[in-house]
């Protein structure tokens, strides 16, 4: 009887799996976009005629007519979305109809605004977060506890546009310490970015409570005490890095949600960032700019996202990107 012929391969690289996975979520995140582009740019049309907001009410039919050719919006609906999707990959985003420049120039120019006080609101959030969702494990079912838990779910429940409110009349009217609104030195950025953070501060000191409960209880932090060390190194150097995998996780969500979520904190503070430019393109029907002011927020997500994905590995070995 003939033995069976097993037929032995060459063993994958090492990286090709991860590989696999990175180039699968790069192509899924060019559907997703795909997607978030054609619903942009049918959405927008939706909300009515710029041609009207554009011209004066007495504006005549011929005028209008003119003005709509000069904008390409006369085209066949079919044209125009062919043209846009053309134009993505090489970021021809097209000419805002309100600013008569490319929307590329007019976008990036207050992406960094939006990305400064985005950034400012996270490093608030996490500093204040991480010590009293830590805070909050080591006293649970206490009076601590209890009182951060309690706070954490105002802050969780209250909008954003009170919050800043509140914060206006509190340290701009009655103290005057900081300034109500507008953009320039750290004490324009203070309030705004306060703002921002309240409910991502509730959001990741909720999932880190809970998640340094499960790991404070498990059979290796027991053994680490029984060693003799002290609480703060078995929650510095245990507790915290196994409770921070689905922390990472919303943080890196968080970060999607501080620039959407800056569109009515920017409102509130007059802050030149995207979501106030965002708002006004909306108000005026800009097309152009609302399409490419979509479109970011999107990217943001789908990066971030795989982002952290990646990052898995590296907070924990025994975490393997498997395709």
């Amino acid at each position: 009887m003939t033995a069976p012929v097993v037929a032995v391969g060459r063993p994958a690289a090492p990286g090709s799996g991860v590989l696999r996975v990175v180039v699968t979520k790069v192509l899924t995140a060019i559907v997703v976009l795909f997607f978030v582009a054609t619903a942009a740019f049918l959405l927008v049309r939706l909300s009515g005629d710029p041609v009207k907001l554009i011209l004066p009410p007495d504006a005549t039919a011929q005028q209008e007519a003119t003005l709509r050719a000069s904008l390409g919006l006369d085209r066949p609906l079919l044209t125009q979305y062919l043209d846009y999707l053309g134009g993505l990959p090489r970021l021809h985003l097209g000419t805002s109809l309100v600013y008569d420049q490319p929307v590329a120039e007019v976008l990036f120019s207050r992406v960094p605004a939006t990305l400064e006080l985005a950034g400012a609101a996270l490093l608030v959030a996490l500093v204040i977060a991480v010590p009293a969702g830590t805070f909050a494990a080591l006293r649970r079912g206490r009076a601590g506890d209890t009182g951060v838990m309690t706070g954490v779910l105002v802050g969780q429940s209250t909008p954003a546009f009170w919050v800043g409110i509140l914060l206006i009349l509190i340290f701009a009217v009655q103290l005057q310490v900081l300034p109500a609104s507008g953009y320039g030195g750290f004490a324009h950025l203070v309030l705004p970015a306060v703002t921002l953070a309240v409910y991502s501060v509730a959001v990741i000191a909720r999932l880190l409570r809970s998640s340094l409960v499960d790991v404070l209880g498990s059979d290796y932090i027991r053994t680490a005490r029984a060693k003799g060390l002290g609480t703060a190194g078995v929650v510095l150097g245990h507790g915290l890095r196994n409770a921070a995998l689905p922390v990472v996780t919303v943080v890196g969500l968080e970060v999607g949600s501080l620039l959407g979520g800056a569109i009515l904190t920017e409102q509130v503070f007059s802050w030149p960032g995207l979501g106030r430019l965002t708002v006004e393109a909306i108000q005026n029907r800009d097309f152009p700019l609302v399409q490419a002011a979509v479109l970011f927020f999107a990217a943001t997500f789908v990066v971030v996202n795989l982002l952290v994905d990646l990052s898995y590995t590296i907070l924990d070995p025994r975490v393997r990107v498997t395709a």
